[in-house]
């Protein structure tokens, strides 16, 4: 179609420029009937053109008339109708339907957030906006809503299936502080009673439940959830309701404020991301012992990939310590954790029940971090007196490779127990810069697995060592010692 289109966009008069027309052309041209322009010897035998006689001219003619007939009927024929265009016409964006691959459903709706009478003077409530816009998306089965430069007060609205959320440069998404327009929202299923709270709990400022292909995106805008009045009534303990967090927040003072919580979620990406946060910058969580245990939906097909985060109270990147549903097959990569208190960390406890598995850490920078990498068992926080002592989770199978960083103070801090024992964890390519070195700080209770390679500061005796070929060293008989220390 490319070649076509190409030769299409000249005039028929230009047919040449194709091959098989300029063959035509030139064997037009160099034919001895087609008027002797191909050689002299034709000229001193005739005498020159003025010899030639009238019949013989109409001859010529005639013969050049069905040679130009016969060009261009070969490119009528080649080309069709196309020969009317300029160039190939312009066909409709559109994207593969679900149903397959032979059938193809027009290019999702883009709508911009004026449309719906959204003002973004940062004082106009723009929730009807926000709503209605939604509404559009989801009637149309999915869409992209811009939200320009501007700061546009929202009170919380909720997203809906295949839909973009799309922040423009200048953009922010600002969450109105009356509590009174924060609808009550009954507790997650996976939570029991509710978690800070007895009770219904505030709802997120951007929502979604069960929903699929939700993308939050944009050019660098900003999602400000305003919670400073929240914040200082949750000290105050004059809230009656448990609140979900902001994106962005200080790094003190803001209680439970999480950056990004993925709970009971599937194919999930959270990439190319800022996060200061008050609490956990990125947590996985899948329900909470018996009440997630019987909800039953894990959060797994996880990738968190290019993101800096700074949480001076807790961690980078957790898993758990709510995960009864389970999680499995996350990566996590190209990550810079600085100014924090832990690194990337695993917490869970008896009664969680279900299982860690699979998980990947891959590329990871840790600057200025009191305990770099973590894995606690004994994380004890349960909704109520009714769980299950003896539902021990199992964690297994967790890489750590490419680990690297300086002014860390506790580079591992593994702490398996006999109940839930760590299995197959690997360490590869890891050299962290400590803050003393004096103290034993690799730490492990009953771990199984292995380092390959150079790895520093020098692992715990739990771990096989093998070579970068991958060639068994020495074999550990020792995965239940213990040299926790919580000392320093």
């Amino acid at each position: 179609m490319g070649e076509t289109g190409v030769a299409v966009a000249s005039s028929p008069r230009a047919a040449a420029s194709s091959p098989r027309a300029a063959a035509s052309s030139a064997s037009v041209a160099s034919s001895p009937r087609a008027g002797g322009v191909g050689g002299r010897h034709h000229h001193r035998r005739w005498g020159g053109a003025a010899a030639i006689s009238p019949s013989y001219r109409a001859v010529l003619l005639a013969l050049w008339l069905v040679g130009f007939a016969l060009v261009f009927l070969w490119q009528s024929t080649s080309v069709g109708r196309a020969r009317l265009y300029t160039r190939p016409p312009l066909l409709p964006k559109r994207a593969p339907s679900a149903q397959g691959m032979g059938q193809w459903v027009a290019a999702p709706p883009v709508y911009d957030l004026r449309e719906f009478g959204g003002v973004g003077d940062g004082r106009t409530l723009n929730t009807e906006a926000f709503v209605a816009a939604v509404a559009s998306i989801a009637e149309r089965g999915g869409g992209r809503l811009v939200v320009p430069a501007g700061r546009w007060l929202t009170a919380p609205f909720n997203l809906t299936n295949r839909m973009t959320l799309f922040l423009a440069a200048g953009a922010e998404i600002l969450g109105v502080q009356d509590e009174r327009y924060w609808p009550l929202m009954s507790p997650l299923p996976s939570y029991g009673y509710g978690r800070e709270h007895r009770g219904p709990r505030y709802g997120s400022l951007i929502h979604g439940q069960d929903l699929k292909d939700v993308t939050i995106t944009g050019q660098n805008g900003t999602i400000n959830g305003q919670g400073q009045s929240w914040w200082s009534k949750f000290r105050k303990k004059v809230l009656n309701h448990t609140r979900d967090t902001t994106i962005l927040a200080p790094i003190v003072g803001a209680p439970n404020t999480d950056g990004i919580d993925p709970d009971s979620c599937e194919n999930v990406v959270i990439k190319n991301c800022y996060i200061s946060v008050g609490d956990d910058g990125i947590a996985i969580k899948s329900g909470w012992d018996q009440y997630g245990i019987a909800y039953g939906r894990p959060s797994t097909n996880i990738i968190i990939h290019n993101v800096t985060i700074r949480s001076m109270v807790s961690a980078g990147v957790s898993i758990g310590s709510e995960m009864s549903g389970g999680v499995s097959n996350v990566l996590v990569e190209n990550v810079h954790i600085w100014d924090s208190r832990r690194g990337v960390r695993i917490k869970t406890a008896p009664g969680r029940g279900a299982y860690v598995s699979n998980i990947t850490y891959r590329n990871i920078t840790l600057e200025h971090i009191r305990v770099g990498i973590v894995i606690k068992t004994d994380y004890n926080e349960h909704p109520d007196e009714g769980f299950d002592p003896k539902a021990v989770p199992i964690i297994e199978n967790i890489s750590y490779s490419s680990i690297h960083g300086h002014g860390v103070r506790v580079p591992v801090r593994i702490q398996g127990s006999a109940e839930i024992p760590v299995k197959n964890v690997t360490f590869h390519d890891m050299s962290v810069g400590l803050v003393d070195r004096r103290n034993h700080v690799f730490q492990c209770s009953f771990v199984q697995g292995q380092v390959i390679g150079y790895v520093f500061p020098v692992p715990c005796r739990n771990l096989d060592l093998y070579n970068e070929r991958r060639e068994l060293v020495k074999q550990s008989a020792l995965q239940n010692i213990s040299d926790i220390d919580y000392s320093f």
